[in-house]
């Protein structure tokens, strides 16, 4: 999967996990670009061609969705993870669909990214979870689905939802619900 040429591109807008991440994968051989914003990924990926990838779903300004398929079409066979805080499994499909070659939860290790950036194909041997997820789980991604559909678009994902702007942004705000 990886030679001395391999470059890697980290694309976050926490600079710590950058500087963690981008430390641990040149120890592994991977020449390491990093960007913390969506123009400056276009901008390194344009000049340096990375062969992979790892693309934060939630950057300051922007969304990993929205920038997936531009740096695609800069780079086309570049291999992409989304890494993500605050998944669900509406962001996690869309991901997929838009070119990414897996999703991983933060917090992820340098090996774990590598895996999923190596991987070919699904796994049959997932694990399948025995209990259906809380209610509060389900809520949230109903949430994360309404806000997809509505682009990220805050008081619009509000007005679909019937509940007030602000209730919406503080409920966003925290970490996802546990299964």
């Amino acid at each position: 999967m990886q030679d001395a040429d391999t470059r890697l591109l980290i694309i976050d807008d926490d600079e710590m996990f950058c500087h963690v991440l981008s430390r641990a994968m040149a120890r592994r051989g991977y020449e390491v670009l990093v960007a913390n914003d969506a123009e400056q990924a276009l901008s390194l990926a344009r000049r340096h061609r990375p062969e992979l990838a790892t693309l934060d779903l939630k950057l300051e300004h922007s969304s990993g969705l929205k920038l997936l398929p531009e740096l695609l079409e800069v780079v086309p066979n570049c291999r992409i993870v989304v890494l993500t805080g605050y998944s669900s499994i509406a962001t996690a499909v869309e991901a997929i669909k838009l070119g990414a070659v897996n999703y991983l939860c933060k917090p992820a290790d340098a090996e774990e990214i590598l895996v999923a950036l190596g991987r070919e194909e699904g796994n049959p041997e997932a694990e399948v979870a025995d209990n259906p997820p809380s209610i509060n789980r389900i809520a949230w991604e109903h949430i994360q689905k309404v806000l997809q559909e509505h682009d990220g678009n805050i008081s619009a994902t509000a007005r679909a939802l019937g509940m007030h702007r602000r209730t919406l942004q503080r409920k966003l705000q925290k970490r996802p619900v546990r299964r």
